[in-house]
């Protein structure tokens, strides 16, 4: 069987797009901290109330120093706001929905998440310039979703 010399060229021109292609989605992966979800934990959204960590959410100092923030966010709020972190520590996010999809988007950083009912959404993040923050859902969660904004404040 004889393959043309420009089938040849196009077949090579394919797998080099290939290779490119993966190379980019394993080099953002590795340098950008791309990771895919891993983190599974459900809760019963109509009991969020009742919870020990979501029934108050705020941010916690473990006896071994890890720095912990429960958030609940909830049809145009996202509580508790202001959230108020360390600089230079990791933070760990735990964050959980009572009515709809929400997202949970630090502007200006790699923090994002999708906030499902029923499953608390976990990432740890280190904030290491002081300021003040923007939280946004990014996920489309009714009229007023554009009025759903939070403040994080790292000191």
């Amino acid at each position: 069987m004889s393959v043309d010399a420009y089938e040849r060229i196009w077949m090579w021109m394919a797998s080099v797009l290939i290779a490119v292609f993966v190379g980019a989605i394993l080099l953002t992966t590795g340098l950008q901290a791309v990771h895919p979800p891993s983190h599974i934990e459900t809760i019963d959204p109509t009991k969020l109330d009742q919870d020990p960590e979501f029934g108050n959410p705020g941010v916690t100092v473990r006896a071994d120093g890890t720095v912990v923030a429960s958030v609940v966010a909830q049809l145009f709020t996202f509580r508790p706001d202001p959230i108020e972190v360390p600089v230079n520590k990791p933070v760990t996010f735990r964050i959980t929905s009572a009515d709809v999809i929400h997202g949970f988007e630090v502007v200006g950083t790699n923090a994002n998440a999708m906030v499902i009912p029923g499953y608390v959404s976990q990432f740890t993040v280190t904030f290491t310039t002081p300021g003040e923050y923007h939280i946004a859902c990014n996920e489309f969660c009714g009229v007023l979703h554009h009025m759903m904004a939070a403040k994080l404040v790292v000191k």
